[in-house]
């Protein structure tokens, strides 16, 4: 890949990483919800299990997406179902119970790493960033989109988780972040009418 193109990828990675998605929204409510120490493992679990997304999809299962297009639609009832109960459980979350060291609990990094399999936009981030970047799906050059999308994305996603944070003191109140998850939790059912 030459360098024009390299630039051009990071710029893919960044822009596509940084914008809002579910990802995003999910972050940055549980860096507010559980402060930013207890989102770090969620922040890896997207950071890695997209890298891994992106390697797997670019040796062999763009090709089965090509074989048996059902499947694209077979994804996207499952993506929506399950974000849409998500929204559901971020709309509802409690605030952490300080005594019994919470009912709620933040997204772990198994099941962070699992989310990007019916994650809407994870897909199209990576069935796109695969066309483009590494057409022939070589190895080599599935590699390298990978690794720029893990040296970009982690960062990326983490300023939610940051920005979660920066707003838990403003959420102390119950009505505010009753509010606020309300909020996150539109935000991301909105997140899917922009990707389907």
């Amino acid at each position: 890949m030459d360098q024009t193109a390299l630039v051009a990828l990071s710029a893919f990675a960044l822009v596509s990483s940084i914008t809002p998605g579910p990802n995003n929204m999910m972050l940055m409510a549980s860096g507010a919800n559980f402060g930013l120490r207890r989102t770090v493992p969620h922040a890896l679990g997207v950071g890695f299990g997209f890298t891994l997304m992106i390697v797997l999809v670019g040796v062999g299962l763009m090709g089965l997406f090509d074989l048996f297009p059902i499947l694209n639609t077979v994804l996207k009832v499952v993506s929506v179902a399950y974000l849409l109960w998500l929204a559901w459980k971020i709309a509802n979350a409690a605030a952490p119970d300080t005594e019994s060291g919470g009912r709620a609990k933040p997204m772990t990094f198994f099941q962070a790493m699992l989310f990007q399999w019916v994650n809407p936009k994870a897909w199209s981030m990576a069935l796109t960033a695969i066309a483009l970047y590494a057409p022939d799906r070589n190895l080599g050059a599935v590699l390298l989109v990978a690794i720029v999308f893990g040296i970009i994305n982690l960062p990326s996603t983490s300023l939610w988780a940051v920005m979660g944070q920066v707003l838990r003191g403003w959420l102390s109140s119950p009505a505010r972040l009753r509010a606020f998850n309300w909020t996150m939790a539109a935000l991301l059912v909105g997140s899917l009418a922009l990707l389907i």
